[in-house]
């Protein structure tokens, strides 16, 4: 089984939603066999879930 590297602060550019470099690492940690725009899907949805959550309350 291969093992799972991230990559490194000086490679990590911050994601254009959030600008935030660890937003970009967890979305690096989601990803499966490369498909970057479903984990940001996936991600962006969620986030948009928990923000309507939070409003209602």
């Amino acid at each position: 089984m291969a093992k799972r590297f991230t990559a490194s602060s000086q490679q990590l550019k911050p994601d254009p939603t959030y600008n935030s470099k660890l937003v970009s690492k967890f979305i690096n940690c989601l990803m499966w066999d490369g498909k970057k725009s479903v984990a940001q899907r996936v991600f962006y949805d969620a986030m948009d879930v928990i923000s309507k959550k939070v409003k209602d309350v």
